[in-house]
């Protein structure tokens, strides 16, 4: 979990090749309108998120049937988490990805293709709740550094 332009997908793909758990971005879960109005640059409130945080939490459910699951998602604030691990909260681990404004506004100024603006960077910082309880890592690391950390704290889980 962090803000846009952490490396969450980043981090998240890498997380699954060395575990063999699969890998899902939240931003497929984005409805159309969602991504409207990210792309024009206005950003979601709660009501917006509601329906997204239930497609997540419906499918993160029904794959842990399976086994292990890596899901890159912001989840910015308690009780977006909270939802999120509704009814599977005994299987629910938060890693934050944490960075300062600056390193992240580079990478969001410096990234193609994606629908996020940089202009919304400071909204996701003014609504962020860092969370007590996460795996919290330093994203100025190597992407390499950041996963071993982050299998190393799993283990010990």
């Amino acid at each position: 979990m962090g803000v846009s332009g952490s490396g969450k997908t980043t981090v998240g793909e890498l997380l699954s090749e060395k575990t063999g758990w699969p890998f899902y971005d939240a931003d497929t879960f984005h409805s159309k309108g969602n991504i409207d109005k990210m792309k024009a640059g206005i950003p979601l409130t709660d009501e917006d998120r509601w329906p997204w945080l239930d497609k997540m939490n419906a499918f993160a459910a029904t794959q842990l049937g399976s086994g292990s699951i890596i899901l890159a998602c912001s989840a910015l604030k308690e009780m977006y988490r909270q939802h999120l691990c509704k009814g599977i909260d005994k299987n629910c681990c938060f890693i934050f990805l944490k960075g300062d404004y600056d390193t992240i506004i580079n990478r969001l100024q410096n990234r193609q293709q994606h629908y996020m603006p940089a202009t919304l960077l400071r909204s996701q910082f003014d609504t962020l709740e860092e969370p007590t309880g996460a795996i919290t890592v330093d994203i100025v690391q190597p992407t390499e550094t950041i996963v071993e950390q982050i299998i190393t704290a799993i283990s010990k889980n």
